[in-house]
């Protein structure tokens, strides 16, 4: 509006150049005054939101101790419900899958199966079938943790509050064994309580300490975590007797899992009162 006047006045009037230069001058100085105060201007942090998180997370993980003498490279899948504070703290809790289809127990059924096994070893045992045909069945990993987790976030940028370091530790109870799949009920000698001599059943208490980066948007619909955790199982053998190996299984055991851990969280903040009014 001002360069308008300015010509206007300059093409209808005749105006000195002196004048005009002067007052192009005065209007830089204004502009550029104003843009440094906007520059210049002290940054207001703000504070940090608070409520409710779904979590969904995910693991690949590389067994070591005990774990790596049964197990070879596994996958957790899981969910949990955690509480964050204004003051970045978290607790909650969470429930993981364990997954996996690598079996290194050299001594699995070795009884019973066929001593001719021309499948691949750690995913089938071969044996005979009450109708004298060879069958292969399927043998996995399974098991789940569930625990109590608690931890904070460490924020480094006052504009993102909600977001930066994360550490969590959790603590809780663990179990896992091998999961003999003979879905035909085909093999009579692993039905019933039969198994039971076999699956390696093994449980007890753990610990798991994370580190990652978590990232929660504005907008709240991209939410993540991404980081490497440690799982270490303070656990027992709990089957009285093992039919391959003819002894009991109720030693102790270290069960731990290094993993890489990401997931996706579902926020559901509190709002606050200046997020209603500047909207």
């Amino acid at each position: 509006m001002l360069w308008n006047l300015i010509f206007f006045n300059f093409t209808t009037k005749k105006i000195p150049m002196k004048k005009v230069l002067l007052t192009i001058c005065l209007s830089v100085i204004c502009y550029s005054n104003f843009a440094q105060d906007k520059l210049f201007e002290p940054v207001v942090a703000k504070k940090p939101r608070h409520g409710f998180i779904l979590t969904g997370n995910a693991d690949f993980d590389i067994p070591a101790a005990d774990m790596a003498k049964r197990f070879g490279l596994s996958y957790r899948a899981g969910f949990g419900v955690l509480y964050k504070t204004e003051g970045n703290w978290l607790i909650g809790t969470k429930f993981d899958f364990i997954l996996g289809n690598i079996i290194k127990e050299d001594s699995l059924m070795i009884n019973i199966r066929d001593k001719y096994n021309t499948m691949p070893l750690g995913k089938y045992v071969e044996m005979i079938n009450s109708t004298g045909n060879r069958v292969g069945i399927p043998i996995y990993e399974r098991g789940y943790a569930v625990g109590i987790e608690a931890g904070k976030i460490f924020n480094f940028n006052k504009l993102k509050p909600d977001n930066g370091v994360m550490a969590l530790t959790t603590v809780g109870f663990m179990q896992h064994k091998i999961d003999i799949f003979d879905q035909e009920k085909a093999v009579q000698s692993i039905s019933g309580n039969y198994l039971k001599g076999y699956d390696r059943l093994t449980n007890g208490i753990f610990v798991e300490q994370y580190l990652g980066y978590v990232y929660f948007s504005k907008s709240k619909l991209i939410n993540f975590h991404l980081g490497i955790d440690a799982l270490f199982g303070f656990t027992q053998g709990r089957r009285d007797y093992l039919y391959d190996v003819m002894r009991t299984d109720t030693k102790q055991r270290l069960d731990i899992l290094y993993g890489l851990r990401g997931g996706w969280y579902i926020p559901m903040f509190k709002r606050k009162s200046e997020d209603l009014l500047f909207e």
